[in-house]
């Protein structure tokens, strides 16, 4: 496949600390940018979260969320317990926040 050049303009200390992870990656920084131009593509977007806001976050994290939960929910049909009732799942949550607030 025919290559070009791109020519972009970067902070020095921003450029070395790229280099110097990139090398560690076993990267160039050239092949670091080709993974972020093919991510872009393949994702058809910026392939890592940008966020404005904290309510931007929270966006995201409910848009996660919700991955999750159809995941959960097709496996569940896949073991026969897609029947659950959200009491069930309310109390599943509080477990969960008790754990994990009793592991802090």
């Amino acid at each position: 496949m025919p290559q070009t050049n791109v020519s972009i303009r970067v902070d020095e200390d921003v450029k070395k600390d790229a280099e110097a992870l990139f090398t560690k990656l076993g990267l160039t920084l050239s092949a670091a940018t080709n993974v972020f131009y093919r991510q872009a593509i393949r994702k058809q977007g910026i392939p890592f979260p940008l966020f404005l806001t904290h309510d931007d976050s929270r966006i995201t994290a409910r848009n996660e969320l919700k991955e999750a939960f159809k995941a959960a929910q097709e496996q569940s049909v896949i073991n026969g317990t897609d029947n659950i009732t959200m009491d069930e799942i309310d109390s599943i949550i509080k477990e969960c926040r008790q754990e994990s607030d009793a592991s802090k």
